[in-house]
């Protein structure tokens, strides 16, 4: 197909088996609508916004690069956006593809497009935890949020190639993946890219950016995206990278996250990551005021009360060691299961 605009329906896609058209679709959209389950409604009412007469749809920002908003996002930016995906991930006409997101969301609603515009055959399911479950199929691509990788580890062997994104992934969970012939790769993006990027094979620490993505940082090293393919506007992020060349980054960590202790400045990222084979439940790095240091570095960690031993901080500089450990019954997270770190120890 040249050039696919969003009128298009690739004469591949399937979507649960069934080739359809633009029209079948609408009529797919409807009974969705009327008498489908609770999951299968907002893919209804996205495909009827779809082969809407607008040119644009309505989307809720995740707030990565400031509070949530409704913005309008271009159908045809997100067109190019499936296609530097189908690139990106040599994806086939005719290949087998999962859908298992929730269609609310950007991720789920440009799984659909990359569907209907590469000419995947797409299997639609609900949005649970557990994607894989008795399901036998064979897959060459699917895209999930960490938690729903974590709970499929003993089925992913059925997916050739998966895309992990809406939170970022421990590090035991990327060892646990990379033990898999699956390849696992992680995304890097947000509402306002239209999804990924970006994307960092596990085992590698780099992101590479998809096709005429062009990077730079400003100068609180945070990184700016600019992609004319998808947005007019340049992209500045509140994440914190170095710049390997002009199409590679190494993620640090978020802006919002930084502590200025005793006019120190340390990214908690850098310390979870020092710490990241030591303690075995989910945990973070935070800070509290203190009258001395202006914050306190603390250790937050979800579960029990417990002891650990002094060599827990071996690795860490004097300034990195956190001066108190908190304990929290149950993290606070988004959807994606991205920790709200100043929510869970408010």
């Amino acid at each position: 197909m040249n050039n696919p605009t969003y009128e298009n329906v690739h004469n591949l896609f399937k979507l649960n088996g069934f080739h359809l058209d633009r029209n079948d679709l609408c009529r797919v959209a409807y009974s969705f609508i009327k008498e489908g389950e609770e999951f299968e409604k907002p893919v209804g009412d996205f495909l009827l916004d779809w082969f809407d007469s607008k040119s644009y749809i309505e989307m809720q920002t995740s707030g990565t690069t400031g509070k949530p908003k409704i913005i309008s996002v271009s159908k045809q930016a997100m067109v190019n956006s499936a296609l530097a995906t189908g690139d990106f991930f040599d994806l086939q006409p005719g290949q087998k593809a999962l859908h298992c997101l929730p269609v609310k969301y950007v991720a789920g609603k440009m799984m659909l497009v990359r569907a209907m515009i590469l000419g995947l055959d797409i299997d639609f399911v609900a949005p649970s935890s557990h994607p894989l479950y008795h399901n036998e199929i064979e897959y060459d691509f699917a895209a999930m949020v960490p938690l729903q990788a974590q709970n499929s580890l003993s089925e992913l062997k059925k997916v050739k190639k998966l895309i992990v994104g809406g939170a970022a992934i421990n590090k035991t969970l990327e060892k646990q993946l990379l033990k898999l012939p699956t390849q696992v790769y992680e995304t890097y993006g947000m509402t306002e890219t239209i999804t990924h990027i970006a994307a960092r094979k596990l085992g590698e620490k780099a992101f590479t950016v998809l096709p005429d993505v062009t990077i730079s940082y400003d100068k609180r090293n945070c990184l700016v995206i600019h992609v004319p393919r998808v947005s007019e506007d340049v992209i500045v992020t509140n994440d914190i990278v170095e710049l390997l060349n002009e199409n590679q980054f190494i993620f640090l960590g978020r802006m919002d996250n930084v502590i200025n202790s005793g006019g120190i400045k340390l990214i908690p990222e850098q310390i979870e990551h020092k710490l990241a084979h030591k303690i075995h439940q989910r945990f973070f790095i935070a800070s509290k005021p203190d009258a001395e240091l202006g914050e306190k570095v603390i250790l937050v960690i979800e579960g029990e009360q417990q002891l650990f031993e002094d060599s827990l901080y071996d690795e860490l500089d004097k300034y990195e060691k956190p001066k108190e450990i908190v304990f929290v019954s149950k993290f606070m997270e988004t959807t994606t299961g991205k920790i709200l770190r100043k929510e869970s120890i408010a």
